[in-house]
């Protein structure tokens, strides 16, 4: 019976008299709720890239265009056509930097209307802060130039002579030597939006690295690390790596250097930054885990570390069975046994704690500290470790507001306000 049934179906649709695959299909596809108490949920086009806050919109990129929705209600605000998409600026302030791949320039968007407010057509690599959008320009490969511009207004804020770094840096956001950020699976890499800009700037070109004051736009040091050698510029200091292969392992060695005149301010001895992987070839591959102006390094002991990247000093020191999941400049997240704990460096002591959350990773926000587990993400307030949401979810965090968090599962995209 059911074999006759499904033949008189297929008959019916190919003879388009009755087609009820369409219907069928559409209700197999079906969204339910991505996580109980969400303000709202909408369904996109596509699987995103990337989903940020900007201001009282929400910016989807996708492959190969860029979309906003309202905050409040998901309206649809604006599409267009984009190969990358980054935000720049903060709240109010907040900006939409989109451009071509393999294309000079960009443009910058008003979050709310799309409309565009600057564009440039000779820049090939941009990276955006909250407070500047910093791009390069070269000539024929031979003369670059940095240059920072006021998010919102546009205006220049500084420009700089790179020297001739060609083509090698590109699109939105490219890697710098600094610090290589230790985040959660579980939530997307840039859901803490835009950092503030640092203090200083490395630009990578041919094994050499030319640093640049961010305060007034200067080059203040050119570095050619040697063979052995990785340089990290963080916390406003060149940090060199040096790792030694003696006796079938690597001994490692730590300097933070002032850029200005090269002179040493701290040494650390024996500090593994994780810059190399497991092995006796001391090959240094990776930037330093940490966050910001934070480093993780481990001591020979195997005892993790958190560091001052400008003067050196420890920050928090653990023991064996305690691994920090995620860190910026004022806190850490750190596991031990089936706790979760957040640690406040201006308090030097445990402000939080969140049990039987053994498999968790965790990440740090402006806004919120997210702990995320298997089906389980958490928002705390960072200094306290009040709950400002806690939801059953197999969704990840993609971006975290002043008010709220974007939860993106497939093309199904929600926002779960705080408490």
């Amino acid at each position: 019976m059911v074999a006759a049934t499904a033949v008189v179906i297929t008959v019916l649709a190919t003879t388009n008299v009755w087609n009820p695959f369409p219907q069928l299909w559409s209700w197999i596809n079906a969204s339910g709720p991505i996580a109980p108490n969400t303000r709202w949920q909408q369904s996109l086009g596509g699987s995103p890239q990337s989903v940020a806050i900007a201001g009282d919109a929400v910016i989807v990129e996708y492959r190969t265009s860029v979309e906003a929705y309202g905050l409040t209600a998901a309206v649809k605000l604006w599409s267009s056509d984009a190969d990358w998409a980054a935000v720049a600026g903060k709240g109010a302030n907040a900006v939409v930097v989109t451009g071509r791949l393999l294309t000079k320039g960009y443009q910058v968007l008003d979050p709310a209307t799309g409309a565009v407010r600057r564009a440039d057509t000779g820049a090939s690599a941009v990276w955006t802060y909250q407070d500047a959008i910093v791009d390069l320009s070269c000539s024929g490969g031979d003369e670059c130039r940095l240059t920072a511009w006021d998010p919102r207004s546009g205006k220049q804020l500084w420009t700089v002579s790179a020297g001739s770094l060609g083509f090698v840096l590109d699109a939105a956001n490219p890697d710098l030597p600094d610090t290589r950020r230790l985040i959660s699976g579980d939530v997307d890499d840039d859901v803490a939006g835009p950092p503030a800009l640092p203090g200083l700037l490395g630009l990578p070109h041919d094994g050499e690295i030319r640093v640049i004051d961010t305060a007034g736009g200067r080059l203040v040091q050119t570095i050619r690390p040697a063979r052995d050698q990785r340089v990290a510029v963080v916390g406003g200091r060149v940090l060199t790596v040096t790792g030694t292969a003696e006796d079938g392992t690597c001994y490692y060695g730590v300097t933070g250097g002032d850029p200005v005149g090269g002179r040493v301010v701290w040494r650390r001895d024996g500090l593994n930054l994780r810059t190399a992987d497991n092995g006796s070839n001391c090959e240094q591959e990776h930037d330093p885990a940490g966050g910001y102006n934070v480093v993780l390094g481990v001591d020979p002991y195997g005892r993790e570390v958190l560091i001052n990247g400008y003067d050196g000093r420890n920050l928090w020191y653990g023991d064996k069975e305690s691994s920090v999941l995620t860190v910026d400049d004022t806190y850490a997240v750190i596991r031990k046994g089936d706790s979760v704990r957040g640690y406040s460096f201006t308090k030097d002591k445990v402000v939080w704690r969140q049990d039987g959350r053994a498999e968790a990773g965790a990440a740090l926000t402006p806004y919120a500290a997210i702990v995320a587990s298997k089906g389980r993400v958490t928002a705390l307030a960072p200094g306290s470790g009040a709950v400002r949401a806690d939801v059953r979810t197999e969704a990840k965090v993609f971006a975290v507001g002043p008010d709220g968090m974007i939860l993106v599962v497939g093309r199904e995209m929600a926002y779960v306000p705080f408490a």
